[in-house]
């Protein structure tokens, strides 16, 4: 094991001082940040000005929001209900954006559905569930109690609405924390990819100039293998630490000084609404939401999910790597080295697919499967935990994470036989009974 160290810190060091390394420890981070920089402003735009029809079977708002008028935001009444095809479909519905469903039991559940055409801004929805759920407390304390409305709001419990693409009713294809999920995975994919082919030209240029004789006279072929494969992992690895590490700071900055008016919500909840329905109506104005906000900072727990994350990638990256290694090793040259990782990468973007199709059907079949093939189970391990595993059902992290480990191990001790046998042979070409042979060798 001592040798395989000193192969390790010396792949380690050569990487790690490499110019191009160093410059995508900075660049890499800064094009993240970019990325959720507008990624955040793109959530905050949408459809500023609307129309909006509130069907209200019962008349339980009386015609009635607010007193507060808004620029950007009309409302019209109906006294019936109506067909999300008519809303969506009618010609006397297609002057207006946004349809309010107001049943008649919204007093006791608390429940209202917001159905829109166009994408909205964070802000008029929340003016929106401003406006709607004020005026609802109105009629319930007149309805209900003997309070009056500054004491009721002291206490009140918060309306739910569910607001709902008009192509999307049901809500089926809202699923930020699986796409969240599925860039984690594609970290993953891209770093197996970038470092794995680090390894497959490493041994195969080495070979290629036989400098490999010379290492293999020193130290044991599944030592030098395994020195590589450690050395190229440790900077993997501290190139992702440096990474996070930037990155966190960059969300720091954009949470203190870019995107402070996304993060004035507790103030909101706390505002004492004695003070006058005009102070509060003023500084709900000056208060904004964001769903990438929301989903970055409060929805994802990061505490979870940064630790699984580097577990998922060092043995994704020993299984991948393995096959990275044997084919360096078993192949007669570079050039078809190279030609021979095809299937793997083949197997890596089947992966990442795995992954998508799990955003998008979380509890299909396919999706069950995969999260325990060892050739899939890196992606969708991460689309999973950013989802939230179910009340129960944990233990299939650990079940996953376990079947991976174990082939990880399985691939290791394969390729070490494959290496020790293939290292110092030149000018063949490689095939299975070229593998069966070093696989049946001492």
């Amino acid at each position: 094991m001592k040798q395989s160290w000193i192969i390790a810190m010396r792949e380690f060091r050569e990487r790690v001082l490499n110019k191009s390394f160093l410059m995508m420890l900075l660049i890499g981070p800064l094009m993240v940040l970019t990325l959720a920089y507008f990624l955040v402003k793109a959530n905050d735009e949408g459809k500023k000005e609307l129309n909006i029809l509130i069907a209200d079977p019962g008349n339980i708002m009386d015609g009635v929001i607010s007193s507060k008028e808004s620029k950007s935001v009309n409302y019209y009444f109906l006294d019936g209900y109506i067909e999300l095809d008519d809303f969506k479909k009618g010609k006397d519905y297609q002057k207006y954006d946004v349809l309010v469903e107001v049943n008649e039991k919204v007093l006791n559940n608390k429940k209202v559905f917001v159905f829109y055409r166009d994408f909205l801004s964070a802000d008029n929805k929340n003016l929106m569930k401003f406006n709607i759920e004020r005026r609802v407390e109105e009629v319930m304390v007149k309805e209900f109690t003997n309070l009056t409305v500054d004491r009721f709001r002291q206490i009140k419990q918060p309306l739910n609405m569910d607001f709902r693409n008009i192509d999307d009713p049901t809500g089926i294809e809202s699923n930020s924390e699986g796409w969240a999920g599925l860039f984690f995975g594609f970290m993953i994919f891209l770093f197996i990819l970038m470092f794995g082919m680090s390894i497959l030209r490493g041994i195969s240029r080495e070979k290629s100039n036989r400098i490999v004789e010379v290492l293999v006279s020193v130290v044991k072929p599944r030592q030098l293998m395994l020195g590589k494969m450690i050395g190229i992992a440790l900077s993997a690895v501290f190139q992702l630490i440096v990474w996070f590490g930037i990155v966190g700071v960059g969300l720091w900055v954009f949470q203190n000084y870019i995107f402070t008016e996304f993060f004035m919500s507790d103030d909101y909840l706390n505002i004492q609404l004695n003070e006058g329905t005009d102070v509060l109506y003023g500084q709900f104005n000056d208060l904004h939401q964001n769903e990438m906000i929301d989903l970055i900072y409060d929805r994802l727990n990061l505490v979870v999910i940064l630790p699984v994350f580097f577990i998922t990638f060092v043995l994704a990256y020993f299984f991948y790597g393995s096959f990275f290694s044997f084919i360096a090793a078993g192949t007669g040259s570079e050039s078809d080295g190279q030609q021979f990782s095809f299937p793997i990468i083949a197997l890596l973007l089947f992966s990442l697919y795995a992954g998508y199709f799990s955003v998008l059907h979380p509890e299909s079949d396919f999706t069950s499967i995969c999260q325990f093939v060892p050739f899939t189970s890196p992606v969708v391990l991460m689309v999973k935990i950013c989802q939230g595993y179910p009340e129960g059902t944990g233990y299939l992290l650990v079940v996953s994470l376990t079947i991976l480990f174990i082939s990880s191990c399985l691939m290791l001790y394969i390729a070490s036989r494959i290496f020790k046998g293939g290292i110092l042979e030149y000018g063949h070409t490689l095939s299975l009974k070229k593998i069966f042979t070093w696989l049946k060798s001492d």
